[in-house]
């Protein structure tokens, strides 16, 4: 009988080495990817957050985002994203995004890209007022209701005027946003509810007026932080309880009642802090104890 082993041998070796000299399989699949956070056509304001959604069967290497064809990031790392401040570009302007991913053997990918509107401004009683607005006099025009919180968004304002209306309602806390304001006149209206603390966000202050209203509660100690005011008038609402004594750190001529510094006619108790308890003016110090 024949032995064929030998001859099996050499064929088995014959194999395994044409098994090793196979070339490596080469990946020509690119990576698939999406902008995931918005969608065209959207409005975006301030600084807004793009998410990629990419994946490849071998991993991604990058992810580069454009921003009207201009290279503004490329991210290395997973998640994909890009903060984009939108606050330097122009108010109402339309923009392309859009993202290319690569895998680890440079196959790439470009993303459908998207239209996004930069609307850096807010409507405010019937208007869009851009971001950019430093002074918003609005005195005597008859309007009513509530001031509404978005007046928050316009940080850039130095001016604001609402005097002589017939607001409702509180002063919205988003006041205390717009901290590069020198004057602040919400007089001769009709609010209601107590002095925001974020008042004493606004160390800009110069001028504050928020006579003839129907202000209640306490004058809140923040309002020591304004040391730059010049002119301060509380007077003609019903504010109760004692005056803080960090009024006193206010750059105040006290002794020019009534054009610089008036809180009369209110409900205020004493003991009134040392600086300014000759110039209170009259109080109704009736529900004081």
């Amino acid at each position: 009988m024949k032995k064929f082993y030998p001859l099996l041998s050499v064929l088995f070796l014959i194999y395994w080495g044409c098994e090793e000299e196979q070339p490596e399989e080469i990946d020509t699949t690119p990576p698939t990817v999406s902008i995931s956070s918005h969608s065209s056509g959207q409005t975006v304001n301030e600084i807004i957050t793009i998410t990629v959604t990419t994946q490849d069967n071998e991993g991604i290497s990058k992810v580069e985002f454009f921003i009207d064809d201009s290279l503004v990031l490329t991210d290395t790392e997973s998640p994909y994203e890009y903060d984009w401040n939108t606050t330097q570009y122009e108010d109402l302007s339309e923009h392309i995004v859009k993202v290319i991913s690569y895998d680890n053997s440079d196959n790439s990918t470009e993303s459908q890209p998207i239209l996004l509107i930069v609307r850096n401004g807010v409507y405010l009683w019937g208007e869009y007022y851009s971001l950019n607005t430093t002074e918003l006099d609005l005195n005597e025009s008859e309007f009513t209701g509530e001031i509404p919180p978005e007046i928050g968004n316009l940080t850039n304002l130095t001016y604001l005027n609402l005097s002589g209306n017939l607001h409702t309602g509180s002063i919205p806390s988003e006041i205390g946003n717009l901290t590069n304001l020198t004057s602040l006149y919400l007089n001769d209206n009709q609010l209601t509810g107590s002095i925001p603390s974020e008042i004493g966000n606004l160390t800009n202050l110069t001028e504050l007026r928020l006579d003839w209203n129907q202000l209640t509660g306490e004058i809140p100690s923040e309002i020591g932080n304004l040391t730059n005011l010049i002119g301060l008038s509380l007077s003609y609402n019903q504010l109760t309880g004692e005056i803080p004594e960090s009024i006193c750190d206010l750059n105040i001529d006290w002794s020019e009642y009534y054009w610089e510094f008036n809180i009369s006619n209110n409900q205020l108790c004493p003991p009134y802090p040392s600086c300014i308890e000759d110039y209170v003016g009259e109080q109704d110090t009736s529900g004081c104890d």
